[in-house]
């Protein structure tokens, strides 16, 4: 797997994670707490944390190492 397809996976990644992070906090404050505010820190360090090592998972696997 070469840097760019790394690259592209780990910035779709942390996209989906980002979007989906934002909205179900949106909705559990909405749902709870009655305000919309957005737990933007939350969103961010999903996003980071999943955008860096689901690309390192699937780079280790496609080349063989357990």
């Amino acid at each position: 797997m070469n840097i760019k397809k790394v690259l592209v996976e780990a910035l779709t990644v942390f996209s989906a994670t980002l979007i989906v992070t934002v909205v179900v906090t949106l909705l559990w404050n909405l749902i709870l707490h009655r305000t919309s505010t957005i737990d933007w820190e939350t969103s961010f360090r999903f996003a980071i944390l999943l955008g860096i090592i689901l690309p390192w998972i699937e780079t280790r696997r496609s080349r063989g190492n357990p």
